[in-house]
């Protein structure tokens, strides 16, 4: 299959480099440019319009405001191949989502939400976690690029909102667990308690799971680098409380989270990993 791909930081060139290995004729383009020997065996195009010929194309940006400049704006869309599907990778806002759907369906070009849940190492291994949003022949017919990305498809319904949705709330949950773990580590370490000792006591008891095991185990050695930049990460806050207001319900946790990933991000940690903001909360 022909396979655009917008979008090569990190995520979205492992991505890319799978899709390539599993047989697929990758035509890829970067805001930034990218090397010529960075995906072996692709096409490396002059322009978001060129990518947007192939069968199908993925998008990697980074936010709402860089698709809307790279696609929306640049005329990308008015480019695309007929039958062509669009599947947006990246985490984006749920009211934004609706319109590109609306924009997908106006020029008949298919659309899918597929962000995903997977570090930049997690997305080299081809073990990432889609999840997928949009009709279900649009999902049946990309998910063998899906399967070469990624470990499991969970197709959350027919509207690619309820995937930016449970995207943004899941990120949320990261964040909030990151926030538990700092607030345990503040009190049992005040009263003498080893961090590594006391997220071993979490970890192998009530709280086992990927998200503790992990971000406990950046907070006990102090490495912070970014997987996940707190910037980044705020945004993704800042998206879930947006999303939020449909439920009419207060949201005291996310709020919290929020404030505390604001502040450090405001203390110039914008660029580490977006747990640390336990060491905001420790050693500020």
């Amino acid at each position: 299959m022909e396979v655009g791909f917008v979008g090569l930081g990190r995520m979205g060139i492992a991505m890319a480099r799978n899709l390539a290995k599993a047989g697929h004729a990758i035509h890829a383009w970067n805001r930034s440019g990218v090397a010529d020997d960075a995906l072996p065996g692709a096409r490396i195009v002059a322009s978001p319009q060129e990518a947007f010929e192939a069968d199908v194309v993925f998008t990697m940006l980074s936010d709402d405001a860089a698709i809307r400049e790279v696609i929306l704006q640049s005329g990308a869309l008015d480019h695309a191949r007929e039958g062509l599907i669009h599947v947006v990778t990246a985490t984006i806002s749920v009211a934004f989502a609706g319109e590109l759907a609306e924009h997908h369906s106006r020029r008949g070009i298919g659309y899918v939400s597929a962000p995903v849940f997977g570090r930049p190492d997690v997305a080299e291994a081809g073990k990432l976690n889609i999840i997928a949003g949009g009709a279900p022949d649009l999902i049946e017919t990309v998910r063998p690029l899906f399967e070469a990305i990624g470990q499991r498809v969970f197709v959350m319904g027919d509207d690619p909102r309820q995937a930016n949705a449970s995207k943004v709330a899941g990120n949320m949950m990261i964040a909030m667990a990151i926030e538990a773990i700092a607030e345990g580590v503040a009190i049992t370490e005040a009263h003498g308690v080893e961090p590594r000792a006391f997220i071993e006591l979490m970890t192998q008891t009530l709280f086992g799971g990927r998200a503790y095991e992990n971000y406990g185990a950046k907070i006990v050695s102090g490495d912070y680098e970014a997987g996940f930049r707190l910037a980044l990460g705020l945004k993704d806050l800042r998206l879930a409380t947006d999303a939020a207001a449909a439920s009419g319900k207060a949201l005291p946790l996310l709020d919290t989270t929020r404030e505390r990933m604001a502040a450090a991000n405001a203390a110039g940690m914008g660029d580490r990993d977006w747990s640390a903001i336990a060491d905001y909360l420790l050693n500020s």
